[in-house]
């Protein structure tokens, strides 16, 4: 567990994407310091120093923010997640509505299979090859995982933005500063430090059901996607703000993945803390 911005200030967990790890990215420290809000990241399950779950569903994650809590002593806080973290955010919604103040959920892949839509259409290469194989044939996936983990675990900067190269939209690749590769490098350091327990299980746990409803929301909800989102397609966010149309709905036309998370912090930021 990683806290700063204002440690005193207004509790706002960061639910980190996939791969990755408890770090936090230095400007939205920076404005969680301006704004008094006390950032709290953490490994999920598997990932860092955090013990493997080995089976464990989304809903999980939310149990473990609410452990976190306890332990800090916080009755009332908020969350946001980004990317792999985004379903995670959303469980945190709908199963701790007595303690979470609001929720904002970017860049969220929607539940497989999400029905109208088709689940890997405008994904890049690089995610819809491993899903593909991840429905098609598990142990295939996994053995491939296990071969690829040790060069994610240590790769440069430029091997990781070559790695990513399908995914990345004409805005993201300009969004793709170095102080932006450098927190992804540094994430998936950290995240596989011990083995690729906590990816394996990020990617299969999205894929079979969440451990609870979209329709179980009622907490204050922001939600975000980019229509140059080539990691997790714009249809993802369209099919979420569907199902969610109370929400604070954000689909933006100039957006794409890495944009989101670089760009837009401090507006969810202003947003979570209107609701403390």
């Amino acid at each position: 567990m990683l806290e700063d911005g204002d440690l005193r200030g207004s509790p706002v967990f960061v639910l980190h994407g996939t791969p990755g790890a408890r770090l936090l990215y230095h400007k939205h420290v920076e404005d969680a310091r301006r704004r008094g809000i006390r950032l709290i990241g953490h490994d999920r399950a598997g990932y860092g120093g955090s013990t493997p779950k080995p089976g464990r569903t989304v809903a999980n994650d939310a149990f473990d923010v609410a452990a976190i809590a306890d332990d800090l002593g916080l009755d009332r806080f908020a969350v946001w997640g980004h990317s792999g973290g985004g379903p995670h955010a959303l469980a945190c919604a709908a199963l701790l509505p007595q303690r979470v103040v609001a929720v904002s959920s970017l860049a969220s892949p929607a539940p497989y299979p999400a029905e109208g839509i088709d689940y890997l259409a405008g994904m890049g290469e690089a995610n819809a090859e491993d899903l593909r194989l991840l429905l098609s044939n598990q142990p295939a996936w996994e053995a491939k995982l296990a071969a690829e983990a040790p060069m994610m675990a240590s790769a440069t900067i430029e091997q990781t933005v070559e790695f990513i190269r399908s995914l990345l939209s004409d805005v993201d690749r300009a969004a793709l500063t170095d102080d932006v590769a450098e927190l992804l490098v540094s994430q998936a350091r950290e995240g596989m430090r011990l083995g690729f327990e906590g990816l394996k299980d990020d990617n299969i746990s999205g894929v079979k059901p969440w451990g609870f409803e979209l329709s179980a929301i009622h907490v204050p909800l922001q939600l975000w996607h980019g229509e140059h989102d080539k990691f997790v397609p714009f249809s993802h966010g369209e099919w979420l703000a569907r199902r969610l149309p109370k929400s604070d709905i954000h689909l933006e036309p100039t957006d794409g993945h890495v944009t989101l998370f670089s760009q837009r912090i401090p507006l969810v930021h202003e947003w979570l803390l209107s609701h403390f």
